[in-house]
């Protein structure tokens, strides 16, 4: 095999690879984890058998796995991003947040698996979201926003949870079908309610 055959070989398993996470995150949020099959997932992807997916993941759990990590490794660069442009807690936590609401229109399917999915049960070693590298990164934040006198003095656990809740639960309802508008409609009162339970008056 040559250098060039080698390269064109390990770019089609790269799309392959992207092809299958692409295909089983819309199934998963179509249809849920468990009753996605691997059938179903090839199905979607267009290839002949299931030994075309067993060729990159082991089995299902390990594709929600690589989901998983891909949409926090993803998360992490952009909330780290967003760090380095602005320096108040306000400014920085504003973006997060334009960010959510921008991903639950533009990519509704990442957001459910990110929020709706209860990922213990699909992956019991799983870190839960509040502890992921991303959302520490947004409890840093508003540890700041305390001591920079931005943000109330109260234990910084209660102040993520009072402002994120309100964020999640909003994120949520929209992608219930509850709230019947995208995301962008309801982004300004979402932010304002979260934003007023925690900044310092």
């Amino acid at each position: 095999m040559t250098l060039e055959t080698e390269s064109k070989s390990t770019a089609k398993k790269a799309v392959t690879r992207d092809d299958i996470l692409l295909a089983s995150l819309k199934l998963f949020s179509e249809k849920g984890y468990f009753n996605t099959s691997l059938t179903d997932i090839k199905d979607a992807v267009g290839i002949k058998t299931t030994s075309g997916i067993y060729q990159h993941f082991k089995n299902k759990q390990t594709i929600a796995e690589a989901l998983y990590d891909n949409i926090l490794d993803s998360l992490s660069i952009s909330i780290d991003d967003i760090r380095r442009r602005n320096r108040k807690a306000s400014e920085q936590l504003r973006e997060f947040v334009d960010l959510l609401f921008r991903l639950t229109d533009q990519a509704p399917e990442i957001m459910q698996f990110l929020l709706v999915v209860n990922i213990k049960e699909v992956l019991p070693e799983a870190t839960t979201l509040i502890e992921t590298a991303p959302f520490n990164k947004i409890r840093r934040v508003i540890q700041n926003g305390i001591k920079d006198e931005e943000i109330r003095s109260i234990d910084p656990l209660l102040a993520y949870n009072y402002f994120f809740g309100i964020i999640r639960h909003t994120l949520c309802l929209i992608l219930s079908g509850d709230l019947t508008k995208g995301a962008e409609s309801y982004h300004s009162q979402a932010w304002i309610a979260a934003w007023g339970s925690i900044v310092k008056k």
